[in-house]
């Protein structure tokens, strides 16, 4: 499992082990069932604290991502398609509206960019 911890960002460590090991889950690189690293691995490797790491795990598991087992470790979590799913839509949500924010800045219409949006997609097929 590949993370890596920008000192730069913006974004608490924590927020960062997140989104990568959900990112992961999402592309497929992680599958159900998969052992994670222990939390005090996953500090040590990543030379932070047991504590963020803790808190990135408990966020992963109170979302759905990974269930832990007292005493056998964390674990990817089975059966969340449907999440899965709901995850990517809201991502694909936040390009939407960027996307519309842009369009409405330059003054294109809903008609000329569901026209737009619609020609792409045509185009991939």
């Amino acid at each position: 499992m590949d993370i890596i911890i920008s000192n730069s960002s913006s974004k608490p460590i924590y927020e960062q082990i997140t989104s990568q090991i959900k990112d992961q889950i999402m592309a497929g690189n992680l599958v159900a069932g998969e052992q994670l690293p222990s939390i005090r691995a996953l500090a040590n490797s990543l030379r932070v604290s047991a504590i963020t790491t803790k808190r990135a795990y408990a966020d992963l598991e109170a979302q759905g991502f990974i269930e832990t087992v007292q005493g056998k470790g964390s674990f990817v979590a089975g059966g969340n398609d449907e999440l899965l799913r709901e995850e990517r839509l809201r991502e694909v949500e936040g390009h939407l509206l960027r996307a519309i924010e842009g369009a409405r800045a330059i003054g294109v219409s809903a008609a000329e960019l569901v026209e737009m949006m619609t020609v792409l997609m045509e185009s991939d097929e």
